[in-house]
């Protein structure tokens, strides 16, 4: 069978609930998995997404800020939420594929959104750089065993690893997202537990991958200053069935869209 698990950084999930269902509806992936919903658990739109043929639904919210979830055609079970640096601010849920999966049962799901890190990359001068740093300390030492079993982790990882992950390497290392010191955390993080960058995996350098484009550029399309922020990486055990990475470009262009668009990886198994 053929898995489709889709990870998005939605940027408020009421205020585009509609993009949401457009990219159901026309994409129809088995797992949507969402980020920076914006939105508490007690006002999630859960009638609407599972009108729209998703009736599984996990997610852990709050006000204004962060927040994710996991919207299945297949029953989760096992819902999990993981604190970091001692906050319960909403960024990592994780559930597993219930029987009814078939092949894919059992796989765990990860969600994660790491946190932005503001503007200036210090950790002396930015808390919320340090607060970015310990956090993928956290997570190292979450992960530092290797993936046990098959494993899915999706989400807004805040940080283009590669170099051709961004637009200019040169002018970016002095950038948030891109600095060496969160490329080397999160390379060290991954590569000690094992996980497979699916979308390196399959579309080695040099080639350019983005999934994000600020809404700070005027025409973000012809400038194309992009980066790879949103990522898609499975357990050692899954990267034999890896078979695709789509990145919805086109998404970026619909109407008040978020600024990160649709990451789409496909399994065989």
């Amino acid at each position: 069978m053929q898995l489709t698990v889709t990870t998005w950084n939605i940027n408020s999930v009421r205020l585009r609930i509609d993009l949401v269902l457009r990219f159901l509806a026309e994409h129809k992936p088995d797992v949507l998995c969402l980020q920076e919903t914006k939105c508490p658990d007690d006002a999630f739109p859960l009638k609407a997404l599972r009108g729209s043929g998703y009736e599984h639904v996990m997610f852990a919210g709050q006000k204004g800020y962060n927040g994710v979830a996991i919207l299945s055609r297949f029953p989760l079970h096992t819902r999990a939420v993981m604190g970091f640096c001692e906050r319960p601010d909403a960024r990592h849920i994780s559930a597993v594929l219930g029987p009814e999966a078939g092949a894919a049962s059992g796989i765990v799901l990860h969600d994660f959104y790491v946190p932005a890190g503001g503007d200036v990359p210090d950790r002396d001068l930015n808390p919320k750089f340090a607060h970015k740093l310990d956090f993928l300390a956290e997570l190292r030492a979450w992960g530092g065993k290797r993936v046990s079993g098959p494993a899915i982790l999706v989400g807004d990882l805040n940080v283009a690893p590669l170099e051709h992950d961004v637009w200019s390497h040169r002018q970016l290392l002095d950038v948030v997202s891109h600095t060496p010191v969160e490329t080397e955390a999160l390379e060290i993080l991954r590569g000690e537990a094992g996980w497979v960058d699916t979308a390196r995996h399959l579309t080695p350098e040099p080639e350019k991958i983005y999934t994000w484009w600020s809404y700070r550029s005027p025409d973000w399309s012809a400038a194309n200053k992009g980066r790879r922020l949103d990522h898609a990486w499975v357990s050692p055990d899954l990267a034999g069935t890896v078979r695709k990475v789509e990145v919805l470009r086109e998404a970026r262009a619909w109407e008040r869209p978020s600024d990160h668009v649709p990451v789409t990886l496909t399994l065989e198994l």
